[in-house]
């Protein structure tokens, strides 16, 4: 939020951080493999078969999305930094 008073006048920078909504990512990961996750277990579960029509497919993908949000699931991050410097040593060479 802070950068938003540093580009606008406090006025306008106040009244964009009441529209925004900041989703921190995780410490360990990024979103963007969260996301990749997701679309992954969507292909697999819900859109493995052919679909007739457009509106079949919303309400397959309303279906498995309120499963989705009903389960709550949780990203467990299994990538360690001990792992990390095990597999990328050759960019972080011991000195």
């Amino acid at each position: 939020m802070g950068s938003l008073y540093e580009a606008f006048e406090p006025a306008e920078a106040f009244a964009l951080a009441q529209r925004l909504e900041i989703h921190h990512t995780p410490k360990h990961g990024s979103w963007l493999n969260i996301a990749e996750i997701e679309l992954s277990v969507l292909t697999r579960q819900c859109l493995d078969r052919r679909i007739e029509d457009l509106e079949s497919l919303g309400a397959e993908l309303a279906a498995w999305q309120r499963q989705t949000n009903a389960d709550q699931r949780q990203v467990q991050w299994h990538f360690t930094t001990d792992d990390a410097r095990i597999k990328l040593r050759h960019l972080f060479p011991n000195t």
